[in-house]
């Protein structure tokens, strides 16, 4: 089962708020939009993420413990394969809870619980691509270009992921003239969990997006994701500039 991570969904809006305010240092208010998220979720996914947003912006232990563990509950009821990617970072929240308490036992249980589902990403897509480049099926995709987002930055991997949306705004981002293009590729080699976005905003990898060092093959192309308004394409660019973090490459 794969649950796909939306962009759009009012509880994930209302997260990425929230988290603009904390950024801006108004983490009172932010607080109330998390609570607010909390209070609009109408099933289990946006629970867990919802629960887990207000579990990090606890001060009180005992509250963040108690919020930590109801989006893990939520999480297992789910039981989706990317959802599973949270785990690790769920039960490490909570064990570190159960550590502040000096509730050894507690502690080490979940901390063994968060190591037992760490590993590879085991997606097997289908995967996309997103580029201003005219590519055609067969050709390899390769590391060693250029960043999109920071200037002169040679990057050690090339990335992908398995949500088409993602791609396409990946395409809307990038550098060039071109037309933005969305191709289905085959990864040649390993590949793991993007550590750009992987436990950045979300617990896990909910986007579902990969990074490799060895190539992507070009299977073909697809049109039908969906393009940024020029609205949002606005946000972006304005996110972008005013994004001080560095990429992990």
């Amino acid at each position: 089962m794969r649950m796909k991570f939306d962009p759009s969904n009012p509880i994930i809006q209302l997260c990425m708020k929230g988290m603009a305010l904390e950024e801006s240092g108004d983490l009172d208010d932010a607080i109330e939009v998390f609570l607010e998220a909390w209070n609009q979720t109408s099933d289990d996914y946006e629970r867990f993420i919802a629960a887990y947003h207000l579990g990090l912006r606890q001060n009180n232990i005992d509250d963040k413990l108690k919020w930590m563990k109801k989006s893990l509950a939520f999480a297992l009821k789910i039981n989706d394969d990317d959802v599973k990617s949270a785990y690790p970072t769920l039960y490490l929240t909570i064990a570190k809870c159960y550590e502040a308490t000096n509730d050894t036992r507690n502690a080490r249980k979940n901390m063994d619980l968060s190591y037992l589902h760490q590993g590879r990403p085991t997606d097997t897509g289908p995967f996309y691509h997103g580029s201003k480049v005219d590519l055609q099926v067969g050709e390899l995709l390769t590391a060693g270009k250029k960043s999109n987002y920071e200037k002169d930055l040679k990057m050690n991997h090339i990335y992908f992921t398995a949500n088409i949306n993602g791609a396409g705004l990946a395409a809307a981002l990038s550098k060039g003239e071109g037309n933005e293009r969305v191709y289905i590729i085959e990864p040649t080699g390993a590949f793991e969990n993007d550590p750009n976005v992987t436990d950045m905003k979300f617990p896990g990898n909910l986007t579902r997006s990969y990074r490799s060092r060895e190539p992507l093959k070009i299977l073909g192309e697809v049109t039908n994701w969906e393009k940024l308004t020029h609205l949002e394409r606005q946000e972006w660019d304005d996110r972008l500039a005013k994004n001080k973090g560095e990429i992990i490459n």
